[in-house]
């Protein structure tokens, strides 16, 4: 018997604001927003770029909580898994993105770079060496 296939993984943050983030994600990163609810002052979207998908939900009685708030040595919120992190951070750079960590190999065998969004979720793009 074949064993059914899974194919990706969408993480789902908690953001202070809907449109700031769907905002730094568009202009910053080249995400596109494939949904939001609702059209004027949304509380839900989904954004993507490519194969990568992000849900978002705002309320105003829940503050972002990303992982490095949670214990320092565990920073990333997310893996994003690029085959080729060199040319993804040469056209970050030119759309003005910071990295929290450049690019560079790490010691557990990756090749890729770090960046923080404005609710401080840390994503890393990257692949294996």
């Amino acid at each position: 018997m074949t064993r059914p296939a899974t194919t990706s993984i969408s993480p789902f943050f908690i953001v202070s604001s809907i449109d700031q983030t769907t905002a730094f994600y568009r202009e910053k990163l080249g995400f596109k927003t494939a949904f939001q609810e609702p059209d004027r002052n949304p509380f839900f979207a989904v954004i993507c770029r490519d194969e990568v998908q992000l849900l978002i939900k705002s309320d105003d009685s829940v503050t972002p909580l990303p992982n490095h708030k949670r214990h320092p040595s565990m920073r990333w919120d997310a893996f994003i898994n690029t085959p080729d992190p060199d040319a993804l951070a040469t056209e970050l750079i030119d759309r003005g993105v910071a990295f929290s960590a450049p690019l560079k190999d790490t010691d557990d065998g990756l090749r890729g770079f770090e960046l923080t969004d404005p609710d401080g979720y840390v994503l890393f793009f990257g692949r294996t060496r």
